[in-house]
């Protein structure tokens, strides 16, 4: 596997790649995805030869804040430490950023996950977090 920032946008890997984790709200709006990954921070991208099997987005402005916006892995790649060292990299890539922000999924899976790459749950800090999906 190799990771390397992800220029450009090629929707016949990233559609596919969205649709098989799930994430449908982003494939039924492709104009608005290709938009954003063309004004994301950063984007590495997990190739497994010439397959893309994971990505990460990042959003901010790389000096005081970045959010971690997506983290995605095929399912038959997840669980090979993949999304691991796709957020290694970005947390190292922005490791003089004083504050890096993700929201997820409320699972015991994702908790283990970030809690184990040194994220701390909002509530358990005193934040309160709010969200507006149009």
């Amino acid at each position: 596997m190799v990771i390397r920032e992800y220029r450009g946008y090629r929707e016949e890997e990233i559609l596919p790649l969205y649709e098989q984790v799930g994430w449908t709200s982003y494939t039924a709006r492709p104009a608005m995805l290709e938009n954003a990954f063309r004004h994301s921070l950063k984007v590495l991208a997990a190739y497994e030869g010439e397959m893309l099997v994971g990505l990460i987005r990042v959003v901010g402005d790389g000096y005081s804040i970045v959010y971690i916006q997506d983290i995605l892995v095929l399912p038959d790649y997840q669980r090979k430490g993949i999304g691991a060292a796709l957020l290694r990299r970005v947390l190292e890539d922005y490791r003089h950023v004083y504050q890096k922000i993700l929201m997820t999924d409320n699972t015991e899976k994702t908790v283990q996950f970030y809690t184990s790459a040194g994220f701390t749950p909002a509530p358990d800090i005193g934040c309160l977090s709010f969200l507006k999906i149009f």
